[in-house]
């Protein structure tokens, strides 16, 4: 299979809903970005958060194995810091090997209200 992917993308428009109304897991809010590798090699990411006040965080350190997804939940990335919820963000992923990178958001602010959005990730030169 020829590979498919980039090994750069970018999530420019993050934002971690807060706070959530509901049941947790479940409905917590949450920005997550989905990643795929078809290669046969395992991929490691570096995922790294830039801020309109602050100097960007990371990296942060992800692996996804050969020919798997992976979920990761941003609110769930604590090394090298906790990201703060209800803050804007912009996220840079780098990978070892070309994958594909959607962004997903759930925003349960509302009561009895759950919102769902997903995106392709920017794929860009790299």
């Amino acid at each position: 299979m020829p590979e498919i992917g980039a090994r750069v993308w970018v999530v420019p428009g993050g934002h971690v809903p807060f706070p959530s109304n509901g049941r947790e897991p479940d409905l917590t809010s949450f920005d997550q970005l989905c990643v795929l590798n078809a290669t046969d090699t395992d991929a490691a990411l570096s995922l790294d958060l830039y801020y309109c006040d602050a100097e960007p965080v990371g990296p942060y350190r992800i692996t996804v194995a050969a020919r798997r997804i992976r979920h990761v939940r941003i609110n769930d990335l604590i090394d090298p810091e906790a990201v703060v919820l209800d803050r804007p963000y912009g996220c840079l992923l780098r990978s070892t090997v070309p994958v594909v990178a959607q962004f997903l958001r759930q925003d349960t602010r509302l009561p009895g209200v759950v919102a769902l959005t997903g995106t392709m990730a920017y794929p860009a030169p790299g």
